[in-house]
């Protein structure tokens, strides 16, 4: 395959001694099963150690979009005598009617698996139809599907859609996947109240089997009478003992089931703090520059130009912020609210509108279509908010919790990118005092129950604005509000 039809189909064929083992703890952990059925088999490699290991197999099927890779399939079974009783076809995982398929085969049933590892939107780009029917699989709207909130992984659609094969039956399911697509999975089976055992997830390193940098897991799931809500993580495949039991409680996923009970009653409440994201602008060469004299200024692609630095800010990236550095760059904020004119700067700031005019070719280019049909050089995530002198601030693409209080820099504001969460203060006092109990015990045990580190952004607006501030502060015995109540309700119509 072409690199590019290996990404199109997210074909990373399973390792025989991956195989081998996922095989062996089944056996270990599992009912026996009398079928077995590989929905995107490749070359076959579970599907030849699952006959090898499970001899109460009667029959099994295995299908592959990939012609090839089943004609492969067949050699090595026909080879090894283990083509009888064994159906093995080409087929689309799309438009197969698998209900039928299920329908025929001996209970317990064993559906094993390796389903691509490809999203939506990497399909999007290589403009492929490898996908499922296309509807907005998480119900976005508006701004969140239009900055990628609503991307999916395909294998996320296909194992759910297996869940929903084995509800009537006796079976499992055990498929190697990405831990986050294994968590996406089983809040949906749990919300949708599916009936399910205790699931488990096994964790592996993708980069020793497939050469890819993912926290990735075997996610085993047993069919059930019941309705269980909670699911066990082991560090590797042999571990004897979870270190982990995460599960759905009042509707909401939990990291963390002990600290959720703890705290679950600091859970939202009237919001007097409002959670904020840095600026978005999508063009790091052009909008973020270091400072080389009073008024000149060196960008990304090497350039140095005089600009007047009214629309230039001390700007901390959420690297920066985590490393504890000062400011070592400033980023052109052209607008002070979202949609905004930026005309004027022709007139208020005639160089900066000239450099910004001389790049408009690369800041028309940027890919994002929220900047479709906005003025020119426009932002997102910019407000009276940006402005505020003093901010509590966390970044969100850091393993830690850490908040901190981000002061004026060089007699200006201090802004952030778009990697950084913050809360905007006018009072120093107040700032140190709030970072102060976002950074007490409680708060972390709060957001460590709800917190999956293995996450791509772990630290989210959702996620702490989920924390009801004021009655921790009550409880902490700390009932000074200062002005926060009217600075609020402010920002909140902006």
């Amino acid at each position: 395959m072409t690199n590019n039809k290996k990404i199109e189909y997210g074909d990373f064929q399973t390792p025989r001694e991956l195989a081998r083992e996922v095989c062996r703890l089944l056996k270990k952990n599992t009912t026996e099963p009398k079928s077995i059925i590989e929905p995107t088999c490749g070359i076959g490699a579970f599907f030849i150690e699952a006959l090898s290991t499970f001899p109460n197999i009667k029959s099994g099927c295995a299908f592959d979009l990939n012609n090839e890779y089943i004609d492969v399939l067949k050699n090595e079974l026909s080879k090894k005598r283990l083509l009888q009783n064994n159906k093995i076809e080409v087929a689309d995982f799309f438009s197969k009617d698998w209900q039928s398929e299920i329908s025929s085969l001996t209970e317990p049933i064993l559906v094993i698996g390796n389903p691509p590892w490809v999203t939506n939107s990497q399909l999007g780009q290589l403009q492929s139809d490898n996908l499922p029917t296309k509807y907005n699989q998480k119900k976005m709207k508006g701004l969140d599907a239009l900055t990628g909130k609503s991307n999916f992984d395909i294998s996320e659609w296909m194992i759910s859609q297996m869940i929903d094969w084995i509800q009537e039956k006796r079976g499992v399911i055990a498929m190697l996947c990405k831990t986050s697509v294994a968590r996406k999975v089983l809040l949906s089976a749990w919300q949708k109240n599916k009936k399910m055992e205790i699931a488990t997830m096994h964790i592996f390193d993708s980069k020793t089997y497939f050469n890819i940098s993912a926290d990735s897991c075997l996610l085993t799931v047993v069919s059930s009478k019941n309705r269980h809500k909670e699911c066990k993580i082991y560090d590797h495949l042999w571990a004897d003992n979870p270190n982990q039991t995460i599960g759905l409680r009042d509707n909401f996923l939990v990291a963390d089931i002990p600290s959720y009970e703890e705290t679950k009653h600091l859970i939202d409440g009237e919001q007097h703090y409002q959670w904020r994201t840095g600026v978005k602008h999508d063009c790091s060469k052009i909008m973020e520059l270091e400072q080389v004299s009073e008024n000149q200024y060196i960008n990304g692609l090497g350039e140095i130009n005089e600009l007047e630095n009214k629309y230039l800010f001390p700007l901390l990236k959420g690297s920066n912020l985590a490393n504890g550095k000062i400011p070592s760059k400033f980023m052109i904020v052209p607008q002070t609210r979202i949609g905004q004119d930026t005309s004027h700067l022709e007139i208020t700031a005639p160089k900066t509108w000239q450099y910004l005019t001389k790049h408009s070719d690369l800041l028309d280019r940027r890919a994002s279509s929220i900047y479709k049909d906005k003025p020119k050089f426009s932002i997102f995530g910019v407000g009276d908010y940006t402005f505020s002198k003093w901010k509590v601030a966390i970044p969100a693409l850091y393993k830690k919790l850490d908040f901190s209080v981000i002061g004026p820099y060089q007699n200006k504001v201090v802004v952030f990118d778009d990697t950084v969460n913050f809360i905007a203060l006018d009072n120093e006092k107040e700032a140190c005092e709030l970072a102060d109990i976002l950074n007490s015990k409680k708060a972390t045990t709060f957001y460590h129950s709800f917190i999956f580190w293995d996450s791509k952004r772990p630290i989210t607006v959702q996620l702490l604005k989920s924390l009801d501030i004021d009655e921790l502060l009550t409880e902490s015995g700390n009932t000074n509000r200062y002005s926060i109540s009217k600075h609020s309700k402010q920002l909140q119509l902006i």
